[in-house]
């Protein structure tokens, strides 16, 4: 099962996430998503586990205080599987005017 671990604060490190969801079983793996200009976390995380302890962790973890911070956890889906509104297009789309 893969999570994704929102609203974390700036401070947190990927291995700080990795031991709160080990509390929970084996962390398959676990990476904070790092903004690349400023080098700082962009507050979110995904921590891959089995299902029976994702579903645990998922359900003891979602709404969690963590370093003052109520935490969002819910189960990731594909990236093509988000849907929603768009908003940026893809360099492809973009056609010169004649």
């Amino acid at each position: 099962m893969n999570l994704y671990v929102g609203n974390l604060s700036w401070g947190v490190t990927e291995d700080d996430v990795r031991v709160l969801f080990e509390n929970y079983g084996t962390v398959d793996s676990c990476k904070l998503i790092i903004d690349r200009e400023t080098g700082r976390s962009r507050g979110f995380a995904f921590v891959e586990m089995n299902d029976e302890d994702g579903k645990k962790a998922l359900e003891e973890l979602d709404q969690s205080d963590f370093n003052g911070r109520a935490l969002k956890v819910n189960e990731a889906r594909r990236r093509d599987d988000r849907g929603g509104m768009g908003g940026g297009r893809r360099s492809n789309d973009f056609r010169p005017r004649n």
